[in-house]
């Protein structure tokens, strides 16, 4: 019997570390082209809506007809495409968030622009997860404990997520939507601040050409 060649575990484990790269850069790819298509569609109906061709029972016939002729494509329910609508509206005329919004999964989108209600917040979120690499839970774990408002209005320095995103933060945003946002006045004690805080707290992918194609073809035998 032949004596098995023996490896080092070290070049073993090398074409392991190639594997998961690999994987990483095919994930962040593919979340790429789904967040470009989910915009491509929101950008849509946006323009049907606005055009008054289409209403909610056009959007609510498409995804019905969809998932009728081709079931195999999933995450078009009428839900999810009238999000794709709010996500288009929310980033279309902010040339600086909209290339943050194509690094992150959709759930970490639809948290943020649902549920942040200023540009600013919306940009602290989206860089937080960026250089955080939080999970949708625990991103809206940091939003239900307020900790954009905590940031902003804390005496202690600035997190350096938020100074790099918004310098001059601290001087002219703690004066108008957050103290708003507590139903605080401008003079306000740290307790009344404190209560105020506590208060509000409370995979297979397609191809996106290949999507695109179908879409167009089922709205075209749609006719709409």
């Amino acid at each position: 019997m032949s004596e098995k060649q023996l490896v080092p575990q070290q070049e073993f484990l090398e074409v392991v570390q190639r594997i998961k790269t690999t994987q990483q850069k095919a994930f962040i790819q593919a979340n790429i082209l789904l967040i470009e298509l989910y915009w491509d569609i929101g950008k849509l109906i946006s323009e049907k809506v606005a055009s008054q061709s289409w209403g909610k029972s056009v959007v609510s016939q498409l995804a019905q007809y969809i998932e009728k002729t081709d079931p195999e494509i999933k995450g078009f329910s009428d839900k999810n495409l009238w999000r794709m609508k709010q996500f288009y509206e929310t980033y279309r005329d902010n040339g600086k968030l909209t290339p943050l919004v194509r690094d992150l999964p959709w759930t970490h989108n639809t948290i943020i622009f649902s549920r942040c209600k200023t540009e600013e917040e919306r940009e602290y979120y989206l860089t937080l997860c960026r250089k955080e690499k939080y999970s949708s839970r625990e991103l809206e774990r940091q939003i239900d404990s307020c900790q954009f408002e905590r940031v902003v209005l804390s005496d202690q320095k600035l997190s350096a997520v938020l100074r790099e995103i918004h310098p001059s933060i601290n001087n002219n945003f703690k004066d108008n939507y957050v103290l708003e946002f507590l139903g605080l006045p401008q003079e306000h004690s740290e307790r009344n601040l404190q209560t105020a805080l506590v208060a509000q707290y409370t995979l297979q992918l397609p191809d996106k050409k290949l999507i695109q194609a179908k879409l167009h073809n089922l709205l075209e035998d749609a006719g709409v």
